[in-house]
């Protein structure tokens, strides 16, 4: 029953054994795990995986071979085994017509979502569902989850279905690019090539392979010759927006991810989520108690390095203008601000952005980042990539 799955873990690169798959088959049989995606996902990762830096790659594996897994008919699970009420409660997602939509008032921005917020918080009592006042699921409130509102604040949802949220309060996990990936096209590289700049530097540890034999023939004897080494000298500083909308562009961008760490032999890195804050970090798994001050990157990296931010720009118009308008946190400062600083102190930056350029002008978070970084945003394509290279060697 399973092998398909030991199949496709053996094609991802997963070095697992015969011996690992029977400690998993022997935990299915003494049930371990019975009727629970998440404990069946966890007891296959811990008994198959043995290495972190496979995570990523049993996700895709596992995905890949239990897709359509959460299918089963209602009935079906309701005649396997009981289900706790709040299981359901997304079953009464609101579905409204565009007419319907259209006569749904917003409350009038930001700063008045948040007071009505607060408010709310101070009478609920308990749960609620369905409605257009409280804090619940499966209504037209602008507070909640798994309903509809033009303009609100998405609590408890897993993702969005509108693209509608003026703010999301979640705490989501997230997980790493992987930078080993097979590039779909090598002509990524060569796009990134554009940028790199050779130089004579360093020690003398390169053997001068023409010059050795120059000097031979001249001098009558063997006389080594060595130079420095030849490498890249562009120092390149990256930024990676993760998580929520970009979820549809992580294959792409592990591509160019992947890309860059062959070619750039100074590359740094910093995971952000839809805007730059206070905050960046390098490992999704512990972005929340291992971050690094913004301030320090700015102090850290000269004004030397080429600085590139990745993201698709789709957000709510508050998270990049107002304090306080993060997705998932209290910012003190504007995203726009932190924009402007990262842009004053590496002169040399760009935006590159997955979503087609043909849709930009549909998103008015897209057209904001665009005026922060004066038009310096191009689209993840090879003609977009080579465009965006000239820009940064100017």
């Amino acid at each position: 029953m399973f092998l398909p799955f030991f199949e496709n873990l053996r094609k991802a690169g997963i070095p697992v054994s015969l011996r690992e798959y029977l400690t998993f088959l022997e935990g299915m049989r003494k049930g371990l795990v019975t009727y629970d995606v998440e404990a069946f996902y966890y007891l296959a990762r811990v008994s198959m995986v043995k290495d972190e830096r496979n995570i990523d790659k049993f996700d895709r594996a596992f995905a890949a071979s239990f897709e359509g897994l959460g299918e089963i008919s209602f009935d079906q699970m309701l005649e396997a085994v009981d289900i706790p009420a709040d299981w359901l409660a997304k079953m009464a997602e609101k579905h409204l017509s565009d007419e319907e939509k259209a006569e749904i008032e917003a409350l009038g921005g930001f700063d008045k979502l948040m007071e009505t917020l607060r408010e709310r918080l101070k009478e609920q009592q308990g749960r609620h569902q369905g409605g257009n006042k409280w804090i619940g699921t499966a209504g037209t409130s602008p507070f909640g989850a798994c309903g509809y509102n033009p303009e609100g604040v998405r609590i408890g949802q897993k993702e969005s279905r509108h693209q509608r949220a003026v703010k999301v309060w979640d705490k989501r996990e997230f997980r790493n690019l992987d930078d080993t990936v097979e590039l779909g096209t090598r002509n990524i590289k060569v796009a990134l090539k554009r940028l790199r700049r050779w130089a004579r530097e360093g020690a003398a540890e390169e053997l001068d392979l023409d010059g050795t034999i120059r000097a031979t023939a001249e001098h009558g004897y063997l006389d080594v010759k060595t130079r420095p080494e030849r490498h890249n000298a562009v120092k390149v500083l990256l930024f990676l927006d993760v998580g929520g909308s970009m979820d549809p562009h992580i294959k792409v961008v592990e591509e160019l991810f992947s890309a860059a760490r062959t070619e750039f032999k100074h590359l740094e890195y910093y995971y952000f989520h839809n805007c730059l804050y206070e905050g960046v970090w390098r490992d999704n798994r512990r972005r929340w108690n291992q971050q690094t001050p913004t301030h320090e990157v700015l102090r850290t990296y000269g004004s030397d390095y080429k600085c590139i931010f990745v993201g698709d720009a789709s957000m709510s118009p508050y998270e990049i203008a107002y304090p306080g308008g993060a997705n998932e946190h209290w910012n003190q400062e504007a995203g726009q601000v932190w924009l402007q600083r990262a842009r004053e102190q590496w002169a040399s930056n760009l935006w590159i952005n997955p979503v087609p350029e043909k849709y930009w002008e549909y998103t008015h978070s897209i057209g904001m980042i665009r005026d922060i970084f004066e038009d310096r945003m191009v689209p993840m394509t090879l003609a977009g990539l080579e465009k965006g290279m000239r820009e940064l060697t100017r």
